[in-house]
This record gives structure tokens, sequence and C-alpha cells, in this order.
């Protein structure tokens, strides 16, 4: 199988499923990042779970290509940068994750995005 098909099984239906349930429960959203924010166990264990899995990706599929399996490349970068900021700078992220979760507009295009990029990852995934 494509690493490419696979990652897209992997982080399609993952992606679809976490931005549902955020967009559906908004205020499920907030609660859980105030209570990341205030346990610095849980705001490295964030940090180290994102370093790990954009790691993964940036390891075993760092391919710039001209088409779908790139969005899976930038995916696992940005993982990489997340995991690396939170993990070395957890103040930052704290300031950072205050202003995003005031701005209901940017909450729901963050969550309607991985939605619609679930969506599509998990269509190239399994169709």
């Amino acid at each position: 199988m494509d690493i490419s098909v696979l990652l897209a099984k992997y982080l399609g239906p993952v992606m679809l499923l976490t931005g549902t349930s955020l967009l559906l429960n908004k205020h499920l959203a907030r609660d859980v990042m105030a209570d990341v924010l205030r346990s610095p166990a849980l705001l490295m264990t964030a940090g180290f779970m994102a370093l790990m899995v954009g790691l993964t990706v940036v390891i075993f599929h760092n391919l710039w290509v001209a088409g779908w399996p790139v969005i899976i490349t930038i995916y696992g970068w940005l993982a990489l940068l997340v995991g690396i900021v939170r993990t070395a700078f957890p103040g930052a992220i704290r300031k950072m994750a205050n202003r995003f979760g005031k701005n209901n507009a940017l909450m729901k295009g963050v969550f309607a995005a991985n939605v619609l990029l679930g969506a599509f990852l998990t269509y190239k995934g399994f169709f």
C-alpha cells in the first residue's frame, strides 16, 4: 500500500471526527483547552504527541509533490512545529490559546477546516 494512502486512512478519520466533535461541542473544546493550559503535564503531553506524529510523518512522508499527498507532508511539518513550540515555549502557547479561545470565528474556521481536510483525506484513503 502506498504510504500516502496509508497516512490518509489514518489521519483523515481522526481529523474528520475531531473537527466534527469540536464543531458540535464548542463548549467542550473550550473546556478541554482550559484544562490543558492549566496543567503543565497535559500541555507537555500534548506537545510530545504532536511532536511524535509530526516527526513520524516527516520521516516517512516528506514528499513535496504536485498533488494531494503534499497535504500530508505539510500536515506533518505543521504538527512537528506545533510539538516543538508546545514543549519548548509553553508560555507562548498559553497566550496564543487564550486568544484563540476568545475568537469564535477563528475556532469555527479551524474546526471546519479539520472536517473538510479530514473528509478529503478519508476519501483519498478509502476510495
